[in-house]
């Protein structure tokens, strides 16, 4: 209570299922003073009831009683608050119920979560969830994600508004369903993919435009959108001059055209030089928003993650899970981590891949400028093996992705990395190896994984200037698995 010190208070409680109700405050002298407050007896809801007092000059407290009164039904009373002067002339304003929320609306869903967002209610100092009917969470801020659900289940959904005062009446109620179990992102893709990266600049590789790109490679990273100065946004410049006078126009066109004969085009965000930074909120909105965009102007089917300076697993998520709910269950999403980025679960390109399962459709680990590293068995494996290839991989398998959401990235060529390039036989012996368990070196998988995706190379150029040795011997083999 206040030390209300001389001056008018106002006393706020909640009744229910009353039949009528005194309440006792204190006179000035000292005695006990009755002010009483009449509750209909017929009422099963709650009801906000008030009255005021005054204080004497010297009060500093105040003892408030509340019973029943001549034989009515019981009741019960709660929220007792008082508001009054604070001694030094200001004033406390009581407090009134906020209004329901509205804008309720769910931002994104996986197969066991369910995210949601609304308008900011004015007085409101927290929110209360409700799944079917039943609370389920408080939160402070305008959104909330409800976990452990059910896959492919709907669910409905309300949010109330909460303050010292009460709790509003519920929102509208919207409805989220959870996608299916195991992420397959991109629909359409065949189950074995050979994903190529095309180079957006002359290095010395052939130049080509999209159209001149074999019809080998399932996915194409056009490599690579650029940074710009809004933290986490990506824009595309076509680099016309350097690829001979290649228009926006006709790039469209061609992306159009492999749209038609059902391959996809995504655009890629990073590569060795690349400093996108997606590291809060407003960089993970600011990244989502302009991908799409680019997308709709494009005709991109999605984005790949070839972020080699470091990434934040929050946030990148927060991204593309906003990114997925403007795109939709076709969008595509390729991840191109390096070695060192996939060694353990721990590691935030990993956590990444794990936290965007449900959406994520394939992470094609650079086999290639790593030098030796640990297999999922412990031993250390040097670049140039079957051995490594597979060793690797298994770390992913067991790590927690689906088969169909992991392949091979090699170089094409000697050219096109400093170190790693491997013949395509090694290749494909190393997708033998994981599939079906042939062609092994001396590391063995426990287990074999006919599901695994597929391959990638850097880049469909450097494919082009060694005469498309890699695309016909590695896509061919991909694409004769079972």
């Amino acid at each position: 209570m206040h030390p209300v010190g001389g001056g008018q208070a106002q006393l706020d409680l909640h009744a229910e299922r009353v039949g009528a109700g005194r309440l006792l405050l204190p006179r000035r002298d000292g005695h006990r003073h009755d002010r009483r407050l009449d509750l209909d007896p017929d009422t099963s809801s709650w009801k906000q009831l008030s009255t005021t007092f005054t204080t004497g000059a010297s009060t500093t407290s105040v003892s408030v009683y509340t019973h029943g009164w001549y034989g009515q039904a019981a009741y019960y009373a709660d929220d007792i608050s008082v508001y009054g002067p604070d001694g030094g002339g200001g004033g406390d304003p009581a407090p009134t119920v906020p209004a329901a929320p509205t804008g309720v609306s769910v931002s994104s869903t996986t197969s066991s979560s369910v995210s949601l967002a609304w308008s900011t209610v004015s007085g409101a100092t927290g929110y209360n969830v409700y799944r079917n009917g039943t609370k389920i969470t408080a939160v402070t801020g305008t959104s909330a994600t409800v976990t452990g659900l059910a896959a492919s289940t709907s669910y409905s959904f309300q949010v109330t508004a909460t303050n010292s005062a009460g709790e509003s009446a519920k929102s509208a109620t919207v409805t989220g369903t959870t996608t299916a179990t195991g992420g397959n992102g991109g629909g359409s893709l065949p189950k074995h993919a050979v994903t190529g990266y095309w180079q957006n600049f002359n290095n010395g590789a052939t130049v080509q435009k999209l159209s001149a790109v074999s019809s080998q490679y399932d996915i194409i990273a056009v490599a690579f959108a650029d940074a710009t100065t809004t933290p986490g946004a990506v824009s595309f410049t076509l680099d016309s001059a350097g690829l001979g006078g290649y228009t926006v126009d006709q790039f469209k066109a061609d992306i159009a055209a492999k749209h038609a004969a059902g391959k996809k085009v995504v655009i890629s965000i990073g590569g060795q030089n690349g400093t996108i930074s997606v590291s809060d909120s407003a960089s993970a909105a600011n990244f989502a928003n302009s991908v799409y965009s680019l997308m709709q102007t494009y005709g991109f089917d999605g984005v790949d993650i070839d972020l080699e300076n470091g990434i934040n697993a929050t946030y990148m998520t927060q991204a593309l899970r906003s990114l997925s709910a403007k795109a939709g269950s076709s969008l595509i999403i390729t991840m191109a981590p390096q070695t060192i980025d996939m060694q353990s679960t721990s590691n935030a390109y990993f956590q990444t891949a794990l936290n965007i399962k449900d959406i994520l459709t394939v992470v094609n680990m650079q086999y290639y400028n790593s030098g030796t590293m640990l297999g999922c068995d412990g031993k250390v494996y040097g670049q140039g093996t079957v051995d490594f290839l597979t060793a690797l991989a298994c770390i992913q398998l067991q790590g927690g992705l689906a088969p169909s959401q992991v392949g091979l990235g090699l170089p094409a060529s000697t050219s096109a990395a400093g170190s790693g390039y491997v013949s395509p036989s090694i290749v494909n012996n190393a997708l033998d190896c994981l599939t079906a368990g042939t062609n092994c070196g001396t590391f063995k998988p426990s287990k074999t994984y006919p599901d695994l995706r597929g391959a990638m190379t850097w880049s469909t150029n450097w494919d082009a200037a060694a005469g498309s040795s890699w695309s016909n011997s590695v896509g061919a083999h991909v694409h004769a698995l079972p």
